[in-house]
């Protein structure tokens, strides 16, 4: 389970390090993707080819609503290497879509990791209400 925020920084190179916290849940060569809201997010493998493929391997090819957001899930999915720096590259289009210049956050939410670009995770959350937000929990039985 993934949890916590951390803040760090991309290279020039576009790489980055994920906090070990995190990496450890990630293991290696984990999978990151376009996100809700503007930030990505990074799934272990093993979360990837248990929990959402099946799910989503499930859908008709023939379903042409379906087929966009799969389209696009899939096709903006890249796996991580790491290299012998303990760094992953970004690629140029996630950091892109993410609006990635220099400042990066990084959060755990459950089965996944977000990675935010500092200027927008800051705006998401500018005004939140921890008490208001966390009340919407009991909607879903939490």
């Amino acid at each position: 389970m993934f949890f916590g925020t951390y803040r760090h920084l991309i290279d020039e190179k576009n790489r980055f390090r994920v906090p070990t916290k995190l990496k450890e849940g990630l293991g290696t060569n984990w999978v990151i993707t376009k996100g809700a809201n503007g930030c990505l997010f990074g799934f272990s493998k093993q979360t990837m080819e248990q929990d959402i493929y099946p799910k989503l391997n499930g859908i008709s090819m023939f379903d042409t609503e379906a087929q966009k957001p799969l389209r696009i899930l899939f096709s903006s999915a890249f796996e991580t290497e790491e290299d012998k720096q303990g760094r992953i590259l970004l690629p140029q289009e996630l950091k892109a879509y993410a609006g990635i210049t220099k400042n990066i956050v990084t959060i755990g939410v459950g089965s996944r990791i977000e990675i935010w670009a500092e200027e927008a995770f800051n705006a998401y959350t500018k005004d939140t209400n921890f008490a208001t937000e966390s009340a919407k929990l009991s909607e879903y039985g939490i």
